[in-house]
């Protein structure tokens, strides 16, 4: 059966639309870290920013960058609710100074996927000073 100019628009139309559907369902968060938001929270002038990205897939990828720490580790945690702590589910590791990033091929279980649409990870860094974590911030779908 040859391919009709319409059939080639309509063929381009649903690519694209999977495409978009797929990019709809990645959750991309840009992520603003404080003391504040550590439990219990922390009295410090470090700070960090930054980016993570959960596919549809369970997939995990991004940064954060600090200001005002010397980190020693960064995570991603599973809390066992809001503002609470929780395990290491991601370790983050060190690319540049201050900066911390998902590793390759990281990915969430399904228990970890349902944990992120409740908003129960979050992402924070270390520090010798904090070892529990000195700036945090929560992920949010």
């Amino acid at each position: 059966m040859p391919f009709t100019s319409k059939k080639l628009i309509a063929l381009a139309a649903a690519a694209a639309a999977l495409s978009w559907s797929a990019l709809a369902q990645a959750g991309t968060e840009q992520v603003k870290l404080s003391g504040a938001n550590e439990v219990p929270p922390v009295t410090t002038e470090a700070s960090g920013s930054g980016s993570i990205t959960v596919a549809a897939d369970g997939a995990v990828s991004g940064s954060v960058t600090t200001t005002g720490i010397t980190g020693t580790m960064a995570h991603i945690h599973m809390a066992p609710g809001k503002k609470a702590n929780g395990p290491v589910i991601i370790p983050l590791t060190q690319t540049s100074p201050g900066v911390w990033s998902v590793p390759p091929g990281a990915k969430l279980s399904p228990e970890q996927m349902k944990a992120y649409a409740a908003g129960d990870l979050y992402v924070n860094v270390h520090s010798e000073q904090h070892k529990a974590g000195e700036i945090r911030a929560d992920l949010m779908p």
